[in-house]
């Protein structure tokens, strides 16, 4: 870019102001000036945008795990895609589960079973899309980069929204030793896995997928797609204790590390959009507290219903039948309606302050760290700029060192070249220097999991605390669902080891904050409570687990320092989607932990009674700034409320990925982000708090892009906002 294009780019940026009411404006011109009747033109507020695309191992994997995040979608408009990567014909009935009936009823047919279930999730998207689940579909075949076929079908009333049936053999058990499976294809037990086709598909012959094959197919799909959102299962759900048996489907667990593979194919191929990951739990969500809403949890059972076929009308004129017979028996699942959980991505700690009023954002887009920064306050977004490095898992957490520089953290999975290699570990990178858009390379603080690593990689997103001197602690869940912590010993040096903290059932992720007398909180929810681990003083071992009394959360926490010296806690609390808060009682948190004894029942973290905040509905985790709070409506949209005063949500137009963040400014303003769909980053700058509302209150500024297309375009740079080069 020339000398004199920077000038007035510059002389552009500096003329972004907010207006009175809060919506980000800007001057017509390159540093002239106008006159005062200049108009002035309005960031288009954020609306969901982006392509979206579901790979789930089973036909009802994603009504039952998905919801009502894939609806949703669809209500938005934007083009939606679900990849089935087996035929899920299990025993080939269409009736209740009978595997252990020496004599079931009517002999076994697993092609046409598997067109019941086609039928059935035809319909139930066709009524999500439509309102009528007779709304017709164009179905093709088409050949896979796998060198095998798939069958699409196009929805005619809303061809945005597809289904794509690759059609692979199931597993045909939960966690049985079965070969012919995608676990066995992943373990490379069996040299190929064979098609299960169904009978009505327009696929007419058979084939076999070797593993690269499989990855192949999967990655052309993507590519067909080209999809800014892909949402998936968990490769690592664990094991239950003492190492038995999955805690999820093994077709559920292998089908999502097939994703991972494909996504890292895919992500090397040039012309794609940057791309989000989001993972989703499954069978773990039955002992789990529900997060959703009864409202929205009717909704989704409807959904459920429509795919079970449970008036048994002939409404589809098939002979394999119009819908899943095996779901009518239970059409809830095991509490799944009432239910949806992200297994990562779900924390809130990815935009940290650095010197001066700058601000950075960490995302993984295309499985490498992603960072957008802003200078100043008042001043332009730039990026997303790329770490390098590829294997990168959803979610991060950045922090701030004492001289100014970011770090951030977040766990790398390696596939390797054997199923022997797969693995996920934490990993970190520091910024080269204060303001500089450089990070050093990545560094491996290894897993707490040391046996059986490429089964039971559970762990948690890391939380991170930072002392005065700079040392860095950094403290993750483990499989076995305790809290482990590793500790620098100097500022800039080579980690501990990992030390055990203790606690059991853990769920989600640790969070951590400092309080006003220097000491440090870590908080992690169980299925029935949250438990704390607190320091009596400032660089004290930690006392803990210690109960807290508080009742059971859905699983995402936040933690925010107040300005009086505590730690307030918010969370979704169970069946309703609310937002809970509570606060540790100054003082007596570090009376109790100064016992020493975590077993004693005298020894706990006091918190007052929990209040509401946010607005009614929602799932997911919450964000606080201040007096400014971001999370999820209950129409599924980004918004953002006060901490104080009634409970209701300023709703935006936007779906988005993961959770939002949010970091409160010197002045008492806010900034609230987002990944949308579209895999760009979307800000809500919110005024500082007044007498008569918190920040934002009454009339908050539109969530919008915090990098404007035509922003991009004056820089000569994509339509996608990626910049290079030093920062101004």
């Amino acid at each position: 870019m020339s000398l004199v294009t920077r000038t007035r780019l510059a002389g552009l940026l500096a003329a972004l102001s907010v207006g009175a009411a809060g919506v980000t404006t800007w001057a017509y011109g390159y540093g002239v000036e106008q006159p005062a009747t200049a108009p002035q033109a309005v960031v288009r507020p954020s609306v969901t945008e982006g392509t979206v695309l579901h790979v789930v191992a089973h036909p009802d994997d994603d009504l039952f795990f998905m919801n009502p995040d894939l609806s949703r979608s669809i209500s938005a408009g934007v083009k939606v895609t679900t990849v089935y990567l087996t035929s899920g014909e299990s025993d080939g009935r269409n009736e209740a589960h009978s595997p252990h009936l020496e004599d079931p009823e009517g002999p076994a047919d697993h092609a046409a079973y598997a067109e019941a279930r086609q039928n059935g999730i035809r319909a139930a998207y066709a009524q999500m899309a439509t309102g009528d689940r007779t709304s017709p579909w164009e179905r093709k075949s088409v050949p896979t980069a796998g060198g095998g076929s798939a069958e699409v079908d196009v929805l005619t009333a809303r061809p945005e929204v597809n289904l794509v049936w690759m059609q692979l053999r199931e597993a045909r058990s939960i966690s049985g030793d079965n070969p012919d499976s995608l676990r066995g294809l992943w373990d490379d037990r069996v040299p190929a896995l064979d098609a299960q086709l169904t009978s009505g598909t327009p696929v007419e012959l058979p084939f076999s997928y070797t593993k690269d094959q499989a990855i192949d197919a999967i990655a052309g799909v993507f590519a067909m797609y080209r999809p800014t959102a892909i949402r998936t299962q968990d490769p690592t759900p664990g094991k239950a204790s003492g190492g038995g048996a999955f805690l999820d489907h093994q077709d559920h667990m292998y089908g999502a590390r097939f994703v991972q593979a494909a996504a890292e194919r895919y992500a090397k191929s040039a012309d794609r959009p940057h791309f989000s990951v989001q993972n989703y739990m499954s069978y773990a969500n039955t002992s789990l507290p529900p997060t959703l809403d009864p409202q929205t949890a009717e909704e989704k059972l409807g959904y459920l219903k429509t795919y079970a076929w449970m008036d048994h009308e002939d409404w589809c004129g098939s002979p394999a039948g119009c819908g899943d017979r095996k779901t009518a028996t239970r059409p809830a699942g095991a509490g799944w309606s009432q239910t949806l959980r992200y297994a990562r991505g779900d924390g809130t700690s990815w935009m940290t302050e650095g010197r001066a009023g700058r601000l950075w954002a960490f995302a993984v887009l295309n499985g490498q760290m992603a960072h957008w920064s802003r200078s100043g306050a008042g001043a332009p977004w730039q990026g997303p700029r790329f770490l390098p490095g590829t294997g990168i898992d959803t979610g991060a957490t950045a922090v701030r060192l004492p001289d100014g520089r970011i770090v951030v953290f977040g766990t790398r999975t390696t596939l390797g070249a054997t199923h022997e290699a797969y693995g996920r570990e934490v990993v970190y990178a520091v910024q080269s220097a204060p303001d500089s858009v450089a990070f050093g390379p990545w560094q491996s603080l290894g897993t707490p999991d040391i046996s059986n690593v490429s089964a039971t990689s559970a762990i948690s997103a890391p939380a991170v605390s930072v002392d005065d001197t700079g040392r860095m602690t950094v403290y993750v869940r483990d499989s076995r669902h305790t809290l482990r912590a590793r500790t620098q010993p100097a500022p800039d040096a080579a980690f501990d080891a990992w030390q055990d903290l203790g606690g059991t059932r853990l769920l989600g992720d640790p969070v951590t904050a400092t309080d006003g007398s220097g000491r440090r909180h870590v908080y992690a929810a169980t299925a029935s409570t949250v438990l704390a681990w607190v320091q009596p003083a400032p660089d004290a071992p930690y006392s803990g687990p210690l109960p807290t009394g508080l009742p059971a959360t859905t699983g995402p926490l936040s933690a925010s320092p107040q300005e009086d010296g505590g730690v307030r806690l918010y969370f979704r609390r169970p069946g309703t989607g609310a937002v809970g808060t509570g606060l540790a009682a100054t003082g007596t948190a570090a009376a109790a932990g100064a016992t020493g004894d975590a077993d004693s029942s005298s020894a706990e973290a006091q918190f007052s009674a929990v209040t509401e905040a946010g607005g009614d509905g929602g799932y997911g985790a919450v964000s606080v700034a201040g007096r400014l709070l971001a999370g999820r409506a209950g129409a599924g949209t980004v918004s953002v409320s006060g901490t104080d005063g009634p409970p209701s949500w300023h709703q935006s137009q936007m779906l988005y990925t993961g959770a939002p963040a949010a970091v409160a400014e010197p002045d008492g303003s806010a900034v609230a982000a987002a990944v949308g769909l579209d895999g760009g980053l979307h800000i809500l700058a919110a005024a500082p708090a007044t007498e008569s509302g918190p920040p934002g209150s009454g009339a908050p500024a539109p969530w919008h892009r915090a990098v404007q297309p035509w922003m991009a375009a004056l820089a000569g740079r994509p339509g996608t906002g990626s910049a290079a080069g030093p920062l101004p």
